[in-house]
């Protein structure tokens, strides 16, 4: 069976742009996308903090170092500068691969300068999961 996982995430990135005169996709600093394990073209779903929209498009590598942060296409209507969001990336693994998942999770600074990275495993969690079960 395989398990739709998050693999990586950056969390509450300040959005700089919404540009609804493009195509679609999110335009995301390439440091992040690094930080995240987002590649470009990568499926990603985007949350806002403002007001719970959840938009599903694919990431554009800015160049690093730019802080950059844009809504292109039609979620340039749902998403303004200066909201605060979370870009959510995800994918697909049997229960193998989810011995050595190790999602990112990319914390930034209000000019989207990263903060700190943090490696969630996945495997312990699993395991204190198991442990809570058999204790009950």
């Amino acid at each position: 069976m395989l398990r739709n996982m998050c693999k990586g995430k950056i969390h509450r990135a300040t959005v700089t742009e919404a540009r609804l005169d493009y195509v679609g996709s999110i335009t995301l600093d390439s440091l992040l996308m690094k930080a995240a394990n987002i590649e470009p073209q990568e499926i990603v779903q985007i949350t806002s903090l403002r007001n719970a929209t959840r938009w599903i498009t694919y990431a554009i590598a800015a160049p690093e170092g730019s802080g950059k942060v844009c809504l292109n296409g039609p979620p340039a209507l749902l998403f303004e500068p200066g909201d605060l969001i979370i870009v959510l990336s995800m994918g697909l693994f049997n229960e193998e691969e989810l011995i050595h998942l190790r999602p990112q999770v990319v914390y930034v600074d209000g000019a989207n300068r990263i903060e700190n990275v943090e490696e969630l495993d996945l495997a312990i969690q699993r395991q204190d999961r198991n442990l809570e079960h058999h204790s009950e």
